[in-house]
């Protein structure tokens, strides 16, 4: 579950269950270094959502059968703690786990800790030519390899096809045109046209490239927030809530908006493939065939859509390395992204994979793979993840009227200038 980067800048105090032993003496390898046969321990930290856990620990735990000396303990980690809970136990050298599924965003910042092996040469990178250009980009840093990609998204507009036929209302290309439909669309089915997600940055970024802007340019290290494109993005977004095109929340964000999709109470939402299993679950969705996806709306300049995803990575102080390896490419393998894709409808990261009819057949792989491929590819920098938390503030403060889009803009600005040294 993508949902909820914000919650990723928690403080490190957030108290540890003892649920993990990636750096404790019990999780060591037991192998006999002469048959070369892995053994011993392999802790999993598996952040994905609800309606992918079961799926994860089924394969996570598939490993076993390939290799019956190995015990992988297999940890469902809620998406909001994990950052802050990794950050705790590597840095206190106590409880984190072999391998984790890490987001994107975080690698760069794990690995300019010191937190993560690295993987260069290691059994982990498995045939390295198979793996999608631009999933590659998140797991390198300061010229090393630090995961593996897992799996590649983006967001797309989810829409009820029902209410909008029943509105007599086209799919939108841009947010004018879905401010535009709004009006149509509650007088004739009492639905708001969207659910905007005000807890959330990453949602943000759509309105921030629509508008031509960024948050950063990190090959001129320039900062780009407080530009007059991030004004008219946090105007955009005013606007939409402020006209009752868009119904929002401050809260639980994921949760509200996939209850508000799943029970027709909003029309449409931007929201990525790992969301599919779970709107589908809804009432609204019984036919399955009701499930529309569309490319994310224009703003004012372009449609752009940010590049997102999960990869593997290995505890640089894990006492069982080489069966964390191994557990990485195992679970970055074609044959784990085919099952997958077939379960979960996720895009695997593998192109070898995209060949497989189950999988180049598959609806959501069809839309959602074009659209990865135009997906605007984020700062892969250690500060990265911290670029989100000002968002989070700025985004609030404009949605309640504390500030204007300028204001939030600028004071957005100020906070980068702080974790940036030496941008501009």
């Amino acid at each position: 579950m993508r949902r909820g980067i914000a919650a990723t800048a928690l403080v490190a105090t957030l108290s540890l269950a003892a649920t993990a032993c990636g750096g404790d003496s019990g999780s060591g390898s037991t192998e006999d270094r002469g048959s070369g046969e892995l053994s011993g321990t392999v802790t999993y930290w598996d952040t994905s959502n609800d309606a992918e856990k079961a799926t994860y620990r089924k394969l996570a735990e598939g490993f076993e059968k390939k290799h019956p000396k190995v015990d992988v303990k297999y940890v469902s980690v809620p998406f909001g703690e994990a950052n802050a809970k990794f950050k705790n136990a590597a840095g206190g050298n106590s409880g984190a786990p072999d391998v984790m599924r890490t987001e994107v965003a975080w690698v760069a910042d794990f690995a300019n800790l010191g937190y993560l092996a690295p993987l260069d040469g290691t059994a982990a990178l498995d045939d390295e030519s198979d793996y999608l250009e631009q999933a590659v980009g998140s797991t390198e840093f300061e010229g090393k390899t630090y995961a593996v990609p897992q799996v590649i998204d983006t967001l797309g507009l989810f829409y009820n096809k029902k209410i909008l036929a029943e509105a007599g209302v086209e799919v939108p290309k841009t947010f004018q045109e879905l401010a535009d439909s709004a009006g149509k669309i509650k007088d004739k089915t009492g639905a708001t046209a969207l659910y905007l997600r005000g807890d959330d940055p990453y949602f943000f970024l759509p309105y921030l490239y629509g508008e031509g802007g960024d948050m950063v340019d990190d090959q001129a290290q320039e900062i780009l927030i407080d530009d007059p494109e991030a004004v008219a993005a946090f105007g955009a977004i005013k606007k939409l809530v402020d006209s009752g095109a868009a119904v929002t929340d401050a809260t639980d964000g994921y949760n509200n908006q996939l209850k508000a999709l799943k029970d027709g109470d909003v029309a449409m939402a931007i929201d990525g493939p790992w969301s599919i299993e779970g709107v589908r679950a809804g009432k609204e969705f019984k036919d399955k065939d009701n499930l529309g996806v569309a490319p994310v709306p224009a703003g004012g300049e372009r449609a752009g859509s940010p590049q997102g995803g999960w990869n593997l990575s290995v505890y640089a102080g894990s006492a069982n390395l080489d069966a964390s390896y191994e557990f990485a490419k195992y679970m970055s393998s074609a044959e784990i992204q085919q099952q997958t894709t077939e379960k979960l409808s996720l895009l695997p990261t593998r192109t070898s994979v995209y060949e497989v009819d189950s999988v180049k057949n598959n609806e959501m792989v069809q839309f959602f793979k074009p659209a990865v491929d135009k997906a605007v590819q984020r700062p892969w920098i250690a500060e990265g993840n911290s670029l989100f938390e000002p968002l989070k503030v700025q985004m609030n403060k404009v949605l309640t009227g504390d500030s204007s889009p300028k204001e939030a803009a600028g004071a957005a600005g100020d906070e980068y200038r702080k974790l940036l040294k030496g941008y501009k």
